[in-house]
């Protein structure tokens, strides 16, 4: 079998060999490239047409790479691993920011960009630009996880949105009818998605995962509440199905679209999907920030994606003026009408026409405010990966929460010592 990281550099190979074969649209022009996902809603292809009728000695490179998010972060490190300038801008998920600034792969945007411009973006997404105090990105597209709710179901039974998990519970139960119909639905799998479920009740129970310093501590009380409390939708309260351990974003959001569920945990995406014409709860769907305990305040976790200039880039100014275009708010008004992307200017959650397309980021807005990113750690991929498979262990089998906090607090100490 061929090592995982020769098929990785075989795949980037041939990526940029299709590119490379295109040629750039202006002769004699810069070629700059970044990868990304590909490019369904053609929302790139608009953007990038637009800039390079303005920049006629710059040419924009769209690598459309795989649809798996840690897929394009392998290759995106093999380019930097390999020395070659392959790619002048770098388009990131939040939580690879912090690894590949510390390992020097992305220049600082500090000498490009003034302090107070950056007050025009979402603060939330500004800081997960950020590492150690210093700007390594401009935010691109924001995301954060939200609450749907069934408002047909409670509107007809007489209830209010439930306003802390205390009453979720109570509504979820009151309205679920088993076997068909959930009361609640979550990320369960052993993915991210289960990760950020996690933190955003840890930081609700009043704690956190602090990584600096070199003392770890995650066997606490607060994480102890937060994992008894998704062990207990499935386990004791049973208003989530007990397939929810399987369950991804696209499996959520399945069970929810087809009425088979009263409230939903899940990212902004989903909405615009619900309102399609054929979606069975067209119309019928609210949104709340995530709950939290009476007396505590729950940020939901911050995702979105940004834009960075590789520390390799022969052209690093003209791969900062692609910056500046690209996170402007005339294109992320382009982006949001082309796929639904959430813009990060602040500007654009008042913008009428945004409004009248997107009447729920009214709702969005305040989320995206209290937003908090998880740790910037550049070996956050490794934390994560321990806090999946321990987190997971416990929903599926119900175990003791102080044990298996206490097993990864071990883990994590070793994997980070």
């Amino acid at each position: 079998m061929p090592s995982m990281k020769f098929l990785f550099r075989s795949l980037l190979l041939a990526l940029l060999l299709s590119s490379c074969a295109r040629g750039p649209a202006n002769t004699g022009a810069i070629t700059l490239r970044f990868m990304d996902a590909p490019d369904i809603g053609g929302a790139w292809a608009q953007l990038i047409d637009r800039f390079e009728a303005a920049h006629a000695d710059i040419h924009i490179e769209l690598i459309e790479g795989p649809a798996s998010t840690n897929a394009r972060e392998e290759i995106y490190t093999e380019a930097f691993l390999s020395g070659e300038p392959i790619f002048d801008l770098v388009y990131m998920d939040i939580i690879w920011l912090a690894q590949f600034a510390h390992s020097g792969w992305l220049r600082s945007l500090i000498p490009y960009i003034e302090e107070d411009a950056l007050e025009e973006f979402l603060p939330g997404d500004v800081a997960g630009c950020k590492y150690q105090d210093e700007l390594y990105a401009v935010p691109m597209r924001s995301d954060t996880s939200v609450l749907y709710y069934r408002k047909d179901l409670l509107e007809e039974a007489g209830f209010p949105p439930p306003a802390g998990l205390h009453e979720l519970v109570t509504v979820a139960k009151s309205l679920q009818v088993l076997p068909f119909q959930w009361g609640y639905v979550f990320q369960g799998a052993q993915d991210e998605g289960l990760v950020c479920n996690f933190f955003e009740l840890l930081w609700g129970m009043g704690g956190d995962l602090n990584l600096d310093g070199g003392e770890i501590v995650l066997n606490t009380p607060e994480a102890v509440e937060a994992l008894r409390w998704q062990q207990n939708l499935i386990h004791l309260h049973k208003i989530s199905p007990p397939g929810v351990t399987k369950y991804h974003e696209e499996e959520t959001r399945h069970m929810f679209h087809e009425g088979r569920a009263v409230f939903m945990h899940n990212w902004p995406y989903a909405w615009i999907l619900a309102q399609k014409p054929d979606s069975p709860v067209r119309g019928k769907v609210g949104i709340l920030p995530l709950l939290q305990r009476a007396d505590k305040e729950s940020p939901p976790v911050l995702g979105g994606w940004r834009f960075g200039i590789s520390a390799l880039s022969e052209h690093p100014e003209e791969a900062w003026e692609f910056i500046r275009f690209a996170t402007s708010a005339e294109s992320q008004k382009l982006f949001h009408f082309a796929n639904g992307a959430i813009p990060t200017r602040r500007a654009l959650f008042e913008d009428p026409e945004i409004l009248l397309e997107s009447p729920h980021y009214s709702a969005l807005y305040p989320a995206l405010l209290k937003a908090h990113a998880r740790p910037m750690h550049p070996k956050y991929a490794q934390v994560s990966g321990v806090l999946q498979r321990h987190l997971h262990r416990a929903l599926v089998s119900g175990e003791d929460p102080q044990k298996v906090l206490k097993a990864a607090e071990a883990e994590l100490l070793s994997t980070l010592d």
